[in-house]
């Protein structure tokens, strides 16, 4: 019968990240579980939520070969409050699985580790190579629009593109909730710098999981295969399951907006502004006016349950008034997302989606929708 033991930081490392995938309902009540089969070297510890699956392999000192599959919330609330740093793990009868020795002692029911779902075979995946804080500050910018609609997969997923020119390759996500379109690129120089292939839909929620293994420095590799996202980080490997379905067309929107201004704005000051204005909003009223005239924008809130607020700042602009409504919080999560001082507030009129993008920087933009007033 199984029987090892494990670093206790490692361990609590390891099971705090796949808590997102375990906890996560499905059909099958041993995807609450975590699978854990040892090798000559060590143990490979695998959870899956039927999309995406994570497998990792880490050093142990393995006294019998075999497999458990164990409640992942419950073992990792013993493994982080457990009182010494090697932690021995053996499986007893009836598949309980016996953690610790002597005075301290758990005793915990686990399930049939052949009933535990099959990892996808991924051989031959043409990876490349990305850096961690690039890809993490990727999907970041790309899940903020959260939005998850079984019927319309493009809403519940990213869009990613890789698109050649004659000196680079733009790796690109694309996101989307309806009412507003990120747009986040990441340039490799030279014309065959990564490889390019179909364009695919990613979940959303799969990729909020590779983020939990983005936390360092250095480099991870991905690549795309047989319907799968594949992220592969030192001896770990998370597979997303592809989406079916067609990401709308979205070239429109990036296409030179005539007949507009782009105003250039301090970040910060905007952001505070937006934030204030927002204190009157709600779920319900959730607008706010932007008035934009003669070297000045006026933003206003109207909410018949608690009042109204207005406020004013100054810019540069000379052009015809311009008056539309956009929703502040869609406004303040670009901001964030965006690390330049200064910003571009790029508006037509309250029937367009207005742009936010940096000053200097231009790898995200993020387009939103108007709404009524």
């Amino acid at each position: 019968m199984f029987t090892c033991t494990v670093d206790k930081t490692q361990m609590v490392t390891v099971l705090s990240k796949v808590q997102g995938l375990t906890g996560r309902r499905s059909n099958l009540a041993i995807t609450e579980n975590i699978l854990i089969r040892s090798t000559p070297e060590g143990i490979r510890m695998t959870a899956t939520d039927l999309e995406t699956g994570f497998e990792g392999f880490y050093p142990a000192a393995v006294e019998t070969q075999g497999s458990i599959a164990i409640n992942a919330r419950k073992f990792y609330e013993i493994i982080k409050e457990f009182p010494l740093d090697a932690i021995r793990i053996r499986e007893v009868e009836n598949r309980g699985v016996q953690i610790g020795e002597g005075n301290i002692l758990y005793h915990i029911m686990g399930m049939n580790p052949e009933d535990f779902p099959e990892t996808p075979e991924i051989t031959e995946v043409d990876f490349f190579s990305i850096d961690a804080p690039v890809f993490e500050k990727m999907i970041q910018r790309a899940v903020i629009v959260s939005a998850t609609d079984e019927k319309r997969p493009h809403v519940s997923g990213v869009f990613v593109e890789r698109i050649p020119s004659d000196t680079h390759v733009n790796f690109r996500f694309v996101s989307t909730d309806i009412n507003r379109l990120n747009i986040m690129d990441h340039i490799f120089e030279g014309p065959d710098a990564i490889p390019v292939g179909e364009n695919v839909l990613v979940p959303k929620k799969g990729l909020s999981e590779a983020v939990k293994f983005l936390n360092t420095d250095g480099s991870v590799q991905v690549g795309i295969k047989n319907n799968n996202f594949i992220v592969k980080k030192d001896s770990e490997i998370l597979i997303i399951q592809l989406l079916e379905g067609d990401f709308p067309e979205y070239g429109h929107v990036l296409e030179k907006r005539q007949g507009n201004w782009q105003i250039e704005m301090d970040k910060f000051q905007f952001s505070k502004l937006l934030k204030r204005m927002s204190i009157i909003t709600t779920e319900k009223y959730n607008g706010a006016v932007f008035t934009i005239e003669a070297n000045k924008l006026m933003v206003s809130t109207v909410n018949p349950e608690y009042g109204e607020s207005k406020e004013e700042m100054d810019i540069e602009f000379s052009g015809d008034p311009i008056k539309a409504a956009f929703n502040p919080k869609f406004l303040m999560d670009a901001l964030s997302m965006i690390d330049d001082e200064k910003v571009i507030f790029d508006v037509i009129d309250g029937n367009h989606a207005c742009l936010l993008k940096g000053a200097e920087d231009h790898t995200f933009t993020s387009f939103i929708m108007p709404m009524r007033f």
